[in-house]
């Protein structure tokens, strides 16, 4: 196998040919990729000595013992192992990225909130110091709910790396285009994609074309999988086929450099004298993957009703309720509404799970102003929300034609957890103070009388 050098220096193996040059496709799968021709081991995991004086190193996402269908882990061969990319540790602060239990006693979370798009300050930003959170849920130091964040991205990272061992991180672009070089391979990411990034997982962030900006959702807890389709059967929806895993790709780099390592919501800092990302070939199932939402399948009704928004799930991860998500990442993307005699648009509800919603381009149905590009709401557990009155006026009476919803693509952080705002998200962020007025002009409509209204 032939190699490659990537824009941003790495080796990494000969590229696939096609549209999808440098990953392999499938989402779970079991992918080996080499660098360097035979630096991968065949018919074993831990050689007496590796090819080119590589190590061979595990990298585990679950517990040993995970049911099989469940274990996760990578076997890597690497120029150093990890234990050489980290030293003596020093805390850092990086006072806009918060993790649960975050609760301001001079916040109130309690409510329904919109904000405007978090703008850029012109400042050089990389992807650390410019994540700012808005809301978190649950309590990372045993693993449970998430944070939700917006980045903001003009700098690349330069000899300066990150893990978090927190959280798999969820990114969705929004503006300008990312690239994340990682030890397993290198993602470059523009809006309407997305990317996971595993727990544990060394990586920078360079800026392909900025500024950016986007949205981040932090899972502490169980790994995001495909949500199981029951009756839908085998077809639609996100298939696994269009998911995209990074070709092996590493750097033999000897240069002072920084890592910075999130541990229970504390970071740290170490200095090594070299690039960690040194993984020259790889197999297993615990890697990054991009996706391409474009290429999202929705389904729904086709004669009249209007199916729960769980009908949008991409990606999910579960919680210790069956049936019920630690996070849910739903999306409202370009499709027809056909049903008959219905209310077409979201309906009016409040339910147990807290719903932070971002849009990444267009116009959302249901509230078809003040909800722009690059701007996000919060409807916590158990508040209600739903159409404003233009939306609830134009389904109700609107003709009930065949109608293609286009250019919107909107999507949910959704959990079972109650989201908390951060000082940030309450004080400094664009909050729309007038969005709960959105509703004060719907109307009594009952009058004792039988019919329509």
């Amino acid at each position: 196998m032939n190699s490659q050098t990537t824009p941003s220096g790495m080796i990494r193996a000969a590229a696939m040919t096609g549209p999808h040059e440098g990953y392999m496709p499938g989402f779970g799968n079991d992918f080996e990729t080499e660098a360097l021709p035979g630096a991968l081991p065949q018919g074993r995991n831990s050689p007496q000595r590796c090819n080119y004086g590589l190590y061979g190193e595990q990298l585990s996402g679950t517990a040993f013992t995970a049911p099989s269908h469940q274990n996760e882990r990578t076997w890597c061969y690497r120029i150093r192992p990890s234990v050489k990319h980290t030293h003596r540790f020093e805390k850092i602060a990086l006072p806009y990225w918060k993790s649960a239990p975050h609760i301001d006693p001079d916040v109130i979370s309690l409510g329904q909130y919109r904000w405007d798009p978090v703008p850029h300050t012109g400042e050089a930003i990389t992807w650390l110091t410019g994540m700012r959170t808005m809301t978190t849920a649950g309590d990372v130091n045993i693993q449970v709910g998430m944070a939700s964040h917006v980045y903001l991205v003009t700098q690349s990272m330069v000899d300066e790396y990150f893990f978090s061992a927190d959280s798999e991180l969820l990114v969705v672009p929004q503006q300008g285009r990312l690239r994340f070089c990682t030890e397993l391979g290198v993602i470059d990411l523009a809006p309407q994609e997305i990317a996971i990034i595993p727990r544990g997982l060394v990586y920078r962030v360079e800026v392909i074309e900025g500024p950016c900006r986007g949205f981040v959702c932090e899972n502490y807890g169980q790994k995001f999988d495909l949500p199981g389709r029951g009756p839908i059967g085998a077809n639609c929806m996100a298939n696994r086929r269009d998911f995209k895993t990074p070709v092996a790709a590493f750097e033999d780099r000897e240069v002072a450099s920084t890592v910075t390592v999130k541990w229970c919501g504390q970071f740290h800092r170490t200095r090594i004298g070299h690039s960690p990302l040194d993984v020259v070939a790889w197999h297993g199932n615990y890697a990054p993957v991009k996706y391409d939402l474009t290429t999202y399948c929705p389904v729904g009704a086709i004669l009249f009703d209007h199916p729960d928004p769980s009908i949008f799930t991409v990606l999910t991860a579960p919680s210790g309720v069956e049936g019920t998500a630690n996070i849910d990442f739903v999306l409202f993307r370009d499709r027809w509404m056909v049903a008959e005699d219905t209310f077409r648009p979201p309906w009016y509800h409040k339910n147990i799970m807290s719903e932070l919603m971002g849009n990444i381009h267009g116009v959302y149905d249901a509230k078809p102003k003040g909800f722009v590009p690059g701007g996000m709401s919060l409807h916590n557990c158990m508040l209600p929300h739903g159409p404003d009155r233009n939306a609830f006026d134009g389904a109700s009476y609107g003709e009930l034609a065949a109608h293609k919803l286009e250019d919107t693509m909107s999507f949910m952080f959704e959990t079972r957890f109650p989201q908390h705002l951060t000082g940030f998200a309450a004080k400094e962020a664009p909050l729309q103070d007038d969005y709960i007025d959105c509703w004060e002009s719907l109307g009594k409509k009952f009058d004792g009388t039988p019919g329509l209204k």
